[in-house]
C-alpha cells in the first residue's frame, strides 16, 4: 500500500473522514472525503420517479431502500480499496432534490404521496400566492402544494402536523431534528433575507387566506426550523444509524450539518456562493443561479428567489427538463448497436455523439426538438411531450440531430437566464458548470457558453456534484475553527489551486444558438398542440 493509501486508510479507520449523500432525481450518491476535502470513495444507487395518478412521486420505502443500498455500496468500495469497515465519520450531511410536498400527522404518519419538484399541478395556487405575496411562488414550492391541496378540498390537510422536503425528511429520521438548511427551506416558503427566517408578513397573509377553513394549525407550526451553514443540526441517533446501516456497523453520535437542497450543494460544489458568481447544474433537470448584488426590479414568474446555504439572496432559473430525452436517444443508438453485436461502453457512446454534435450546421440543418418529458413553467406548458421535428428539405445528419438535442436541453434555461442577464443587466464574471451535461470534455461547456454568451468554467471536481457539496458543508460544520464565512472557507480550504478549464463564448456559436432560439420560440406552438391533442 502506497504512503497516500496508508494515510487515507488511517483517516477512514480513525473516523476522520466525512460523508455526504445526495438523493438526486435518478441517482442517490454517496461521497466520502478526506481532511483535504478530496473524494476518496463513492457509492450509488439508481432510481426513477414514477407517474402515479398524474403525480410524479417516489415512495418513502424506496427512499430507505435506496439510501441503504447506496451506503452499502460505499462500504463495499471502502472495504475493497482500503480494507476498512466503515463505522464512524467526523461529520455527515444529507441533501436532496428541492421543493415538493411531504406532510405528516402528529403520529409521524405520511398523509399524502410525496409530490416532487417535477409536478406542474399547482398552477392555481401558485398564481394566487404570487399575487397575494407580490413574490414569485413557483409551482414546485411546498407552500404552493399545500394551498393547492386546500383548494382541492383534500381531507388530509386538517391533520398536518409537519411539512418538509426530502432532505429534511431524511435528516429528521436520522437525527430526530425537524430542521432544514436555509437554501432548501426557501423552496418551501419565502425567506426574509434580513432575518434569515421565514417571511412573517407572508405567513400572516397565508393564515388569513385560509382562516375560514378552521384549521387548528398556523403555517409556522408546520415548517421545519431554519439553520444556516455551519450551525449545529443534531447528531446521528442509534435508530438513525440502524436505519442507514442495517448491518449494524455504523456508530451513533456523529454530528450532521443542516440538510440542504441540490441547488445549495451545487453552489458549494462550484464555489459559487459569493456575489457575481453563478453556476448551472445540468442533469435530469437544469437550473442556473446568480448570487445577486442588487434586488431585481420586479417580480418574474420565470425566476425563483432562493439563497446560498449561508443565506445570501440568489436568483434561480429552474427548468424541469434537461437530459432525460437526450439520454433516451443515446440509449436508442446503443440498442441499435447491439443488433449488430456491438456493446460499446456507454461513456464512449456519449463522448462520440456529443463530439459529433460540434460538426453540426449553424442552423442545426433545419431540425427542431423539444425535450419536455414533463411540464415546463418557464414556457407555460403544464405537461410535456418530447418532440422531434424536421423540414422536408432539412439536412438530416447525425451531427445536426445531436446538435439540436444538445441545444434544446438548454432552451428553457436560456429563457430564464436572459431575464437576469439581459433584462435586469446582472453581471457575472463567469458561470461554473456541473452535472452530467458537462461530462464530455469541451462540448456541453462550449454550448452553454454560446447560449449564455458568458465564459463557462468546469472544474475537475464538477463530476462529484451535490454529494461532494454536502460533504463540504459537513466539513465546514466541524472544521471551521477560524470562524470564516462560507465563501472564505471554500476559497481558503477547498478550491485553492483547484484545477479546471474555462472556455469563452465563440461568436459564431453565439449566433448559431440565437438562431436556434428563434426557431425554438416559434415552435412552442407545436409543443402546445402536442400537449393539447396527443393524450
Amino acid at each position: 500500500m502506497t504512503q497516500d493509501m496508508t494515510k487515507t486508510r488511517q483517516c477512514i479507520e480513525e473516523g476522520r473522514a466525512i460523508l455526504g449523500i445526495e438523493l438526486g432525481s435518478t441517482r442517490i450518491k454517496a461521497v466520502l472525503i478526506d481532511e483535504e476535502h478530496h473524494p476518496i470513495a463513492q457509492g450509488g444507487f439508481g432510481w426513477e420517479n414514477q407517474l402515479k395518478d398524474g403525480v410524479w412521486t417516489y415512495s418513502l420505502d424506496l427512499v430507505w431502500t435506496g439510501l441503504q443500498a447506496c451506503y452499502a455500496d460505499l462500504k463495499e468500495q471502502v472495504k475493497k480499496t482500503y480494507g476498512v469497515t466503515l463505522k464512524e465519520f467526523k461529520a455527515m450531511g444529507f441533501s436532496a432534490m428541492m421543493h415538493g410536498y411531504l406532510v405528516f400527522d402528529k403520529d409521524d404518519r405520511q398523509l399524502a404521496e410525496f409530490r416532487t419538484w417535477r409536478n406542474t399541478i399547482t398552477g392555481k395556487a401558485a398564481g394566487k400566492l404570487t399575487e397575494l405575496f407580490q413574490y414569485n411562488i413557483p409551482q414546485r414550492w411546498s407552500i404552493a402544494h399545500l394551498y393547492q391541496a386546500i383548494l382541492n378540498n383534500e381531507k388530509h390537510v386538517r391533520d398536518i402536523a409537519f411539512m418538509t422536503t426530502l432532505s429534511g425528511y431524511v435528516h429528521w429520521k436520522l437525527t430526530g431534528e425537524k430542521v432544514l438548511g436555509i437554501g432548501d427551506a426557501v423552496g418551501m416558503m419565502p425567506v426574509d433575507p434580513a432575518t434569515k427566517d421565514y417571511n412573517k408578513r407572508m405567513q400572516a397573509q397565508f393564515d388569513e387566506l385560509v382562516k375560514d377553513q378552521g384549521f387548528t394549525w398556523k403555517l409556522n407550526d408546520l415548517l421545519p426550523k431554519i439553520l444556516l451553514a455551519g450551525e449545529d443540526a443534531g447528531t446521528l441517533t442509534k435508530e438513525g444509524a440502524a436505519l442507514l446501516d442495517p448491518a449494524g456497523d455504523l456508530k451513533a453520535g456523529i454530528p450532521l450539518c443542516p440538510p440542504e437542497g441540490d441547488a445549495g450543494t451545487g453552489m458549494v460544489a462550484t464555489n459559487s456562493v459569493a456575489v457575481r458568481t453563478g453556476n448551472v447544474s445540468a442533469g435530469t433537470s437544469i437550473f442556473g443561479m446568480l448570487v445577486l448584488e442588487k434586488e431585481l426590479s420586479h417580480v418574474y414568474t420565470e425566476l425563483d428567489m432562493v439563497t446560498t446555504p449561508a443565506g445570501d439572496p440568489v436568483a434561480m432559473a429552474h427548468c424541469n427538463n434537461c437530459t432525460s430525452d437526450l439520454n433516451g436517444w443515446v440509449n436508442l443508438f446503443a440498442s441499435f448497436g447491439k443488433l449488430f453485436g456491438c456493446t460499446p461502453d456507454m461513456g464512449e457512446i456519449y463522448e462520440k455523439l456529443f463530439k459529433e454534435a460540434l460538426k453540426g450546421d449553424d442552423d442545426c440543418g433545419g431540425l427542431l426538438a423539444y425535450n419536455y418529458l414533463s411540464g415546463e413553467h418557464v414556457t407555460n406548458l403544464e405537461e410535456g411531450r418530447p418532440l422531434f421535428v424536421r423540414k422536408p428539405d432539412a439536412d438530416f445528419t447525425l451531427a445536426n440531430f445531436m446538435k439540436v438535442h444538445l441545444y434544446t436541453a438548454l432552451g428553457a434555461l436560456k429563457t430564464g437566464m436572459d431575464i437576469l442577464m439581459k433584462d435586469e443587466g446582472m453581471k457575472v464574471d463567469r458561470v461554473l458548470g456541473h452535472g452530467g451535461f458537462f461530462k464530455t470534455e469541451g462540448v456541453g461547456q462550449r454550448i452553454l457558453a454560446a447560449a449564455l454568451n458568458t465564459p463557462v468554467a468546469v472544474m475537475e471536481t464538477a463530476g462529484e456534484g451535490g454529494a461532494w457539496g454536502i460533504a463540504i458543508l459537513a466539513a465546514y460544520l466541524v472544521n471551521n475553527t477560524a470562524e470564516q464565512t462560507l465563501d472564505q472557507y471554500l476559497n481558503a480550504h477547498v478550491f485553492a489551486g483547484a484545477k479546471g478549464s474555462c472556455v469563452d463564448p465563440i461568436p459564431e456559436d453565439v449566433e448559431s444558438y440565437e438562431k436556434f432560439l428563434r426557431s425554438y420560440r416559434r415552435g412552442l406552438a407545436i409543443e402546445r398542440a402536442a400537449v393539447d391533442n396527443f393524450k
